[in-house]
């Protein structure tokens, strides 16, 4: 295993330089954070432990959601709620690509075409549910913003994980999917694709020559969902790849490891220490924008209707008490140590 910040430190200056014309705030933000992560440059807490007394500085994470190492709590806390919404229904895992003729668009509108990605394949989702030939109801979602494939190239696609039932609001009654089955891939595809070029025409944004006419949306049955809701998780707030999948870094290259999705079997690609920084930072998505979101009767506001569903369903409701945040261990006796001051990083302090 290899750290990211070593690698960021031994070719930050290659990858600037190379990849200049390219680099966006956004990227170069994170770039910094990284470099700075459980460093003085994030800032120091000063901590005492509260059995032996031992006091020590220990620096800060940077926080950043590209940062491999930081934010784990987050993802944690994310999946305790998201499990907590579990029905016991079949689940199924719907995902939306954009082809490759659409990547550069995507690339240099980002903002815009992430919107549209997510506005489209939400739309066409809810009204092939609403339909009565299909399931008649108003669906529960929930989804995930991906622009990488397990090779790290630029890859934007959207995971959309749906319980396989819905209300019908008409009757006020729950409407479960039979089987394994929830929808026709390829009318998901086709609706899809006229709802996000018309999309793009509107957002006054020129469609690229040669875009092709058949699209790719695959819905796959994911068992009970909660094998799907931890494989979403691993990537929602601490990058694209794990440092555990790091697995090399010598010769001015980089080696990583990744599981190949037709096969399952596992690979390595190597590239040189600034292109793979590359790979890594280009999925860094732009300030503020919201990787995932909740739909219909999963979102944050619809609490008493899911509470309403699951009383319907007989799911026993048990009170999760919080995940406690992890605390500083003494590296003398193990015990709890508190946090007694807290010291800005020089660059701050100016």
């Amino acid at each position: 295993m290899v750290d990211l910040v070593n690698i960021v430190d031994q070719f930050r200056d290659s990858f600037i330089t190379k990849y200049a014309h390219r680099l966006l705030p956004n990227h170069l933000n994170a770039l910094h954070a990284i470099s700075r992560c459980r460093t003085a440059d994030s800032g120091e807490l000063r901590v005492r432990c509260t059995e032996c007394g031992q006091t020590e500085w220990r620096p800060l994470s940077c926080g950043h959601r590209s940062c491999p190492k930081c934010q784990n709590h987050e993802a944690s806390k994310w999946l305790d709620r998201q499990q907590v919404k579990l029905l016991p229904v079949p689940y199924f895992m719907v995902t939306f690509t954009l082809p490759y003729e659409l990547r550069s668009l995507a690339w240099h509108f980002q903002e815009k075409i992430y919107t549209i990605l997510f506005a489209c394949a939400i739309s066409t989702l809810k009204d092939f549910g609403l339909n009565p030939k299909h399931l008649g109801a108003n669906m529960g979602m929930t989804a995930v913003l991906h622009t990488q494939n397990r090779r790290l190239d630029y890859h934007p696609h959207i995971h959309v994980i749906v319980p396989g039932g819905g209300i019908n609001k008409r009757r006020r009654q729950w409407k479960k999917v039979k089987g394994k089955y929830l929808f026709n891939e390829f009318a998901l595809a086709r609706v899809f694709r006229a709802r996000f070029l018309e999309a793009v025409n509107q957002a006054s944004l020129t469609i690229p020559v040669g875009v092709p006419k058949k699209w790719v949306v695959n819905c796959a049955h994911v068992g009970n969902g909660l094998p799907a809701l931890k494989y979403l998780s691993r990537y929602l707030y601490r990058g694209v790849i794990t440092e555990k999948n790091i697995l090399y870094c010598r010769d001015g290259q980089v080696t990583f490891s990744y599981t190949e999705s037709k096969t399952g079997q596992k690979r390595t690609r190597t590239l040189k220490g600034e292109d793979f920084l590359w790979q890594v930072l280009q999925h860094v998505l732009p300030r503020g924008f919201r990787r995932v979101r909740d739909y219909g009767f999963l979102h944050g506001n619809a609490k008493r209707l899911l509470s309403l569903v699951q009383l319907i369903l007989r799911v026993m409701i048990e009170t999760t008490p919080l995940r406690p945040r992890p605390f500083f261990k003494c590296p003398h006796c193990k015990a709890a140590m508190e946090i007694t001051a807290f010291r800005r990083p020089a660059w701050l302090s100016g």
